[in-house]
């Protein structure tokens, strides 16, 4: 499976992004697909994951801001990101295989990536 990761750019503080994951090659909800994103200086972190039985997996600093879904007729899985804070600033990546990483280091294993996109959260 390919994916190509877009949506990113520079919004405000509490301002929204929609991130889009889509794919190419294999039906996206025969895998886990995950968020992840990497800040300058930091090490990769997951953001949210949602299995093929639809677990969904938030971290913390996101739960309540973030939403992962997914649209099979588009075979895209989205990141809404409400209500951004200058520290969710970062390179955000998908990824997809059978199970998400989300414990550190996450996302080893998982062997499908996209390109990651830009999320910059600045007045």
């Amino acid at each position: 499976v390919q994916l190509q990761a877009s949506g990113g750019g520079l919004v405000q503080p509490g301002g929204s992004l929609r991130l889009s994951c889509a794919a190419s090659g294999d039906p996206l909800d025969d895998y886990a697909v995950g968020w992840f994103r990497q800040a300058p200086g930091k090490g990769r972190e997951a953001v949210s994951c949602i299995s093929t039985s639809g677990d969904i997996y938030y971290e913390a600093s996101v739960k309540g801001r973030f939403t992962i879904s997914s649209d099979n007729a588009k075979n895209t899985v989205y990141l809404q990101m409400n209500s951004l804070k200058p520290e969710d600033t970062a390179v955000y990546y998908c990824a997809a295989d059978f199970i998400c990483t989300v414990l550190p280091p996450a996302g080893y294993g998982m062997d499908y990536w996209g390109k990651g996109t830009l999320v910059t959260v600045s007045s």
